[in-house]
């Protein structure tokens, strides 16, 4: 049957599932690892266009993209629309298919100076914003926002309608206020409003937990694409799962035990490549922890994992995993 994708701008979108940036874990490697299992796009870590105006090291190797996960997208955050047009000329030395711009951000350090969700508030600097993104770059230019800044200020259908005027090609929209942050149930209701309002393709953002998940947030907002975040983490085959089910709905069984640890190994070994094992090891005690979430003694392994230090700890540490799964029970000893 196939998936039908979508267009943004002059970018295919060939599927339905797309990987959301997340700051801290959202690196190369791991968007290469949902590629892999069909992530359909996937967008680089969250970006300073201060930092960029200086040319700091660490945030030019947060924007490298890989062949093996696109299309790509870089997303740059900030508050004035001269320096972001700056940071997102930049950013092309990396060949990003679109630049994202991130207007949903709830962390306290990227909403204090105004930038984040912070630019809710402010809906006609949000335009001003894209307007200069836009005319600065020839890429396609895409938006992420939140439903508001709290409940008193609901604005995303307003805020996603400027954006559109000032020349976006698309907008994510998260469906809880940055007051909510990430626990309340996300309000879908949101998503539709946005996507009935504006003409410009519309993904869908909270909630999405997994195959079934996904096909209801599209069959209940009407949007084109949902966006898949925390339910990814240690879960990099939730994409396959969802591909399969809004194609034919076909139920994929998770990977196997040796299964998911070949892919855990994988996963951290493309950390490695990319940043050195001393490094990688430490950003990967993370992974390991959600790639292990559910297995018995879960919580001991973890414990374990935030004193990893290279790839043959990890070996060592899968191999007493797989070794706990298969004991036999003591009361049949």
């Amino acid at each position: 049957m196939g998936i039908k994708g979508i267009k943004i701008g002059t970018v295919e979108i060939k599927g339905k599932a797309i990987l959301a940036p997340m700051a801290g874990v959202g690196d190369r490697a791991f968007r290469e690892t949902c590629a892999r299992f069909g992530a359909a796009c996937t967008v680089s870590e969250m970006v300073s266009s201060k930092a960029l105006e200086f040319d700091d090291k660490k945030t030019l190797e947060l924007m490298e993209l890989g062949e093996e996960a696109r299309p790509a997208a870089i997303q740059i955050f900030g508050s004035e629309p001269d320096v972001m047009a700056l940071a997102a000329r930049k950013a092309l030395e990396f060949s990003p298919d679109f630049i994202d711009i991130n207007m949903g951000c709830p962390a306290p350090k990227i909403t204090g100076p105004g930038a984040g969700s912070a630019l809710m508030k402010t809906p006609q600097l949000c335009g001003e914003i894209v307007a200069a993104v836009v005319a600065a770059v020839p890429v396609p230019v895409t938006v992420k926002i939140r439903a508001g800044w709290d409940e008193k200020s609901v604005n995303a259908v307003e805020v996603a309608s400027i954006c559109e005027q000032a020349g976006a090609a698309a907008v994510a929209v998260h469906a809880r206020t940055r007051s909510q942050m990430y626990e309340p149930p996300a309000d879908w209701s949101i998503i539709k409003a946005v996507k009935e309002a504006v003409k410009i393709p519309v993904i869908g953002n909270g909630d999405v937990t997994g195959a079934q998940s996904a096909a209801r947030m599209l069959e209940q907002t009407g949007c084109d694409a949902v966006m898949v975040g925390r339910a990814a983490l240690g879960n990099p085959w939730i994409f396959q799962q969802i591909n399969a089910y809004l194609d034919e709905r076909r139920i994929v069984p998770p990977p196997s035990l040796s299964e998911r640890m070949q892919i855990m190994v994988q996963h951290v070994e493309l950390m490695c490549r990319y940043k050195g094992e001393y490094r990688a090891m430490k950003e990967a005690r993370k992974h390991v922890g959600w790639y292990l979430k559910g297995l018995r003694g879960a919580s001991e392994f973890r414990r374990c994992a935030g004193f990893l230090e290279s790839l043959a700890d990890l070996d060592a540490l899968v191999k007493d995993v797989i070794a706990a799964q298969e004991e036999t029970p003591l009361s049949e000893k």
